[in-house]
């Protein structure tokens, strides 16, 4: 039998059938609604049609959920109403604003056991490669295709080729997964991995908690991957069982045979291999208005006039808008504000992180820290985070996407700098005019207490963080 990857088997799994032109039809297992599919299910109601499957899909309130109290727009208020109508209507579970296990999606899937090793899963977003983190085969989908799987709980898509990343060697101190993402990214550029199915692997990938890997598949779409993906191991199981949504007793037993079987096989042949070494990486942060541009923050910004002929023009734009200049050290950019959350780290262990740096010290700039769901910011209220937060002069709110995206109420005003763990900092992402810049949880809590880029690892000294 032919050796086959991660992706062959969960890909063969979950065909149906194959087209002529290659596109196969794969059966979903998980589908997860936010706000946006209002969409879709005004296209089922003008088609008469139903939910194929509403026990396997999830309603979440996440994008437009207000981090203090309730919507203050009526707008919002009224597509958070019709998610929660809608959902009502055909029968489908919805963490709404008033659930206790409210959050950002892909903070609460991982967190209810929706997200097992083996499914395939779809939302309305880019970033639902972070479920890969569990050798399943997650990725997000545009309004129709929504529509096309709340009708039939299947989807038409065309098999990326499989690429493998592989981290050797052991990061070091103040160094984590953000780093490891934005590392490569800039390394390959935001079209690296384009038309590629990543699969992480090595001996730093394995080293990292299940947080650690949700923020680098999460991550797999900057660097233009489909998705990315991370084999299931021991430390994967250990994260879903006992979950509200995880199998039990035997089915469990029956469950974890299955998902051991998941992993690569040996001599599986992949179309694309890239190694890089986790030991020579150094906490990252942005400069421009793409995750690709990024360098370890103790460079200098780039200086557009010796950037590859392709590349200047981009290179200069990105400076104008962000207000940098050629040579400038990197460690010397002053912020107005910091931002700690987004799907891309805003779970317990980020919040450690964040902690760990910020205890005992006072922040020069304000910022606002967003725990990923409710359970988190119930876990870390229990620690005496938020205390350390709010002791440290940042802000505690609730859980949603918050700053990241800008929809609800939490913005950079125009002009202004912000260090954000977010997981975008293209132009107007995080407010009209907001330059970001992005990096680890552990590196924006070291940006809040000198109010500049700062690397983290002197002030680490005596301090465990993640």
């Amino acid at each position: 039998m032919t050796a086959r990857t991660l992706l062959d088997k969960l890909w063969m799994s979950h065909e149906i059938i194959r087209r002529d032109d290659g596109a196969s039809l794969l059966w979903v297992d998980r589908h997860l609604v936010h706000e946006g599919s209002h969409h879709a299910f005004a296209k089922l109601e003008a088609r008469g049609a139903g939910v194929a499957e509403p026990g396997l899909t999830f309603g979440v309130v996440d994008h437009y959920a207000p981090t203090r109290g309730r919507p203050e727009r009526p707008e919002i208020a009224r597509m958070i109403a019709t998610l929660e109508r809608n959902t009502a209507a055909h029968g489908i579970t919805c963490f709404g604003l008033d659930d206790p296990r409210q959050g950002i999606v892909h903070v609460i899937g991982p967190e209810q056991g929706l997200t097992l090793p083996g499914l395939l899963i779809n939302c309305g977003d880019s970033h639902t490669s972070t479920h890969g983190a569990f050798g399943a085969l997650a990725f997000g989908i545009g309004a129709t295709e929504v529509a096309h799987v709340l009708a039939t709980q299947t989807i038409w898509q065309k098999k990326p080729a499989a690429m493998r990343i592989r981290f050797t060697g052991r990061l070091g101190p103040g160094v984590g997964a953000k780093d490891m993402a934005l590392c490569w990214i800039a390394k390959l550029g935001a079209d690296g991995a384009r038309g590629h199915a990543i699969e992480y692997t090595g001996e730093a990938v394995r080293a990292l908690s299940m947080e650690g890997r949700m923020t680098l598949c999460n991550l797999s779409i900057e660097g233009g991957a489909r998705f990315g993906m991370i084999a299931p191991d021991a430390a994967t199981f250990a994260h879903v069982k006992g979950r509200p949504f995880a199998p039990e007793g035997n089915v469990w037993d029956d469950a974890v045979a299955i998902w051991s079987t998941l992993p690569s096989d040996p001599d599986a042949a992949f179309a694309r291999e890239v190694t890089l070494d986790a030991s020579d990486i150094a906490p990252i942060v942005t400069w421009g208005t793409s995750p690709e541009d990024a360098l370890p923050v103790t460079a200098t910004v780039p200086d557009p006039d010796r950037a590859p002929a392709t590349q200047a023009a981009r290179v200069r734009a990105a400076l104008d808008y962000m207000g940098l200049f050629a040579g400038q050290p990197l460690s010397e950019i002053a912020v107005d504000q910091v931002f700690i959350g987004s799907c891309t780290n805003a779970r317990i262990e980020d919040l450690r992180a964040a902690a760990a740096v910020l205890a005992g010290r006072r922040a020069r700039v304000p910022g606002l820290v967003s725990p990923g769901s409710q359970q988190v910011k119930a876990q870390a209220e229990a620690e005496g985070l938020d205390r350390i937060f709010m002791e440290a002069g940042l802000e505690w709110v609730g859980a949603g996407c918050s700053m990241c995206v800008a929809m609800n109420g939490d913005m950079v005003p125009p002009g202004k700098r912000c260090a954000s763990t977010t997981n975008r900092n293209f132009r107007g992402r995080q407010g009209r005019g907001a330059r970001t810049h992005l990096m680890s949880p552990a590196m924006v809590a070291a940006a809040a207490i000198t109010g500049h880029l700062t690397d983290v690892r002197p002030m680490l000294a005596g301090r465990s963080a993640a």
